[in-house]
């Protein structure tokens, strides 16, 4: 049987967000550096990936392909 306070804490804090980044540059120890839409500091993070490609990462890890979409925000 599963810990309700367990389960809780997931729906109220799941941990690291999920992003997309955009490879900038690929370094020779599989590392990469990504920024994220909207600009900011430049991240490092662990991966494969191209220049150019779009990725989800995680902390400083790489989750998989993002599709290359248009960002699009809106203010409500």
């Amino acid at each position: 049987m599963p810990n309700p306070y367990a389960q809780l804490l997931e729906l109220a804090a799941p941990g690291l967000p999920l992003q997309v980044a955009t490879v900038d540059a690929v370094g020779a120890d599989d590392t990469l550096t990504v920024s994220l839409p909207g600009g900011g500091a430049a991240l490092r993070v662990r991966g494969v990936a191209s220049v150019g490609d779009k990725v989800f990462i995680r902390g400083d890890l790489v989750e998989g392909p993002a599709p290359a979409l248009t960002l699009f925000t809106a203010d409500i």
